[in-house]
């Protein structure tokens, strides 16, 4: 991308004055690669091809670094998404908890395993690690808000609640 914020590979960021803030915060421009990603994200919705390749022009890399990046952390998505993203975690006391049920919940009632997305565009399902809340297992996470100690019944008028 040039300084007027036109992209090189068909990948345009809609705050061009952010990539540049971006970068003036690491003397390294590989070091960026990674609140590129989010940004893009945040824009796109998910990490294309094209966004990889506009990220790599940009910080003077191959794509398979920037892919190395994307394909290492969970948080990046490299198709669409739901609206809603149900993340459910895996982790011991989450498991002991009831976890599994509620993913088998997820599944039967929307027709979907993890790591998909409904029909409808409404919501994906995920399996993830641990959520960080153990003592009040089950956790799940949709979109960016927590969930606590659900049973499977709290967690069906939860998923209701959704458009």
């Amino acid at each position: 991308m040039n300084s007027n914020g036109k992209s090189m590979q068909g990948f345009t960021f809609v705050d061009p004055e952010r990539v540049e803030q971006i970068f003036s915060q690491y003397p390294d421009k590989k070091s960026a690669t990674l609140p590129l990603l989010h940004l893009a994200q945040s824009q796109h919705g998910y990490i294309s091809n094209s966004v990889i390749n506009t990220i790599a022009d940009l910080v003077d890399c191959h794509p398979a670094i920037v892919m190395d990046c994307v394909s290492f952390y969970t948080m990046l998505y490299t198709k669409p998404q739901g609206r809603h993203i149900i993340q459910v975690c895996q982790t011991l006391s989450c498991s002991l908890n009831g976890a599994d049920s509620l993913v088998d919940h997820v599944m039967d009632k929307y027709e979907i395993k993890p790591g998909e997305t409904t029909a409808d565009d409404r919501f994906t399902l995920m399996k993830v690690e641990c959520l960080g809340s153990c003592g009040t297992a089950p956790v799940v996470q949709i979109n960016k808000e927590y969930h606590e100690g659900l049973s499977t019944q709290n967690f069906d008028k939860l998923l209701e609640s959704f458009e």
